[in-house]
């Protein structure tokens, strides 16, 4: 399969967007009529709680497609619905890729040797089913946390180079209290964690670059930090940037104007509730989410360009 970055980069100059959608299934605000007709279907019970988060998502899908590059549903929305959540997931990302979408799981997974390579072979390699290799998910890319070292890495890479996906790895994460850890000094050089990992991601990647410019080894950086944002550019000069934190954590398109390349790429601006609910501060109304939707990818996509171009 054709390198992550370069079909990334690809699929981008096509839309002419640099967004990516998230898929955030909350129950409770996921629009009534959805929620209706599943329980119609099935009563106030599990299973009508995964068929609306299944449709959501198609819905939102359906409404963006033809604007962006990529779709990034957050597993834990799935997760916890169990079994039957995952179903829905799996779904949703098999949805996306037939519509032509670069599908990112939002899994944060990190753990070590054995464990690592069995996360990497559920999402982005291949699973032995008593001899023959399976492809488990539609997934393109994954987050994973890095703080355990290169041993929890190395089964993604190995990964991602045979078959064609792509990793972000956490470095400097949008939430209020990441530099409780990751702002910690760790030597003389009064470098931060979230340099030190970041200069780790540069190295692991660095011989994985594709034709773009680009290696299929990013980082998630968010967009709620824009100082650390431009530093860790700089830092990181092969590396794709997922930012999360745009629009309902308050990061602004001035805000990640320093995560792109000098060709205008290089970053992934990700956002999720102020796409994915914008029907509740929208004249279209619950009937209309997918117009609403459409609406702010499109203000979304007209902001972001004006600043990536400059």
């Amino acid at each position: 399969m054709k390198h992550f970055a370069d079909r990334l980069v690809a699929a981008m100059k096509e839309k002419n967007s640099v967004v990516c959608v998230g898929i955030d299934p909350v129950l409770q605000r996921i629009p009534a009529p959805i929620i209706q007709k599943a329980q119609d279907n099935h009563g106030p019970t599990l299973t009508a709680a995964v068929e609306a988060v299944a449709n959501f998502g198609k819905g939102i899908i359906d409404a963006v497609a033809d604007l962006v590059p990529a779709i990034k549903p957050q597993m834990a929305y799935y997760e916890q619905l169990g079994s039957q959540g995952m179903w829905a997931f799996e779904e949703t990302c098999r949805y996306a890729q037939e519509k032509g979408l670069i599908v990112i799981a939002d899994g944060k997974r990190g753990d070590i040797g054995s464990t690592a390579k069995a996360y990497s072979a559920a999402y982005l390699g291949e699973t032995d089913v008593f001899g023959k290799k399976e492809s488990i998910n539609a997934i393109d890319a994954i987050t994973v946390n890095p703080y355990m070292g290169l041993d929890t890495i190395k089964p993604f890479l190995d990964d991602c180079g045979e078959f064609g996906k792509g990793l972000f790895i956490l470095a400097k994460t949008s939430n209020d209290s990441s530099g409780d850890v990751q702002d910690r000094i760790v030597d003389e050089s009064n470098m931060p964690l979230y340099e030190m990992v970041s200069h780790l991601v540069e190295v692991w990647g660095s011989q994985e670059v594709g034709e773009s410019g680009y290696s299929y080894v990013g980082a998630v950086v968010g967009a709620t930090y824009p100082d650390e944002l431009r530093k860790l550019r700089e830092v990181m000069p092969s590396s794709i940037f997922l930012v999360p934190g745009y629009g309902a954590q308050g990061g602004s398109a001035k805000d990640v104007a320093a995560a792109f390349g000098e060709d205008g790429f290089g970053a992934l601006i990700n956002s999720s509730r102020a796409i994915n609910y914008a029907y509740e501060e929208s004249s279209h109304g619950a009937e209309g989410y997918e117009k609403a939707a459409r609406e702010a990818v499109e203000k979304m996509n007209e902001k972001l360009n004006a600043v990536r171009t400059r």
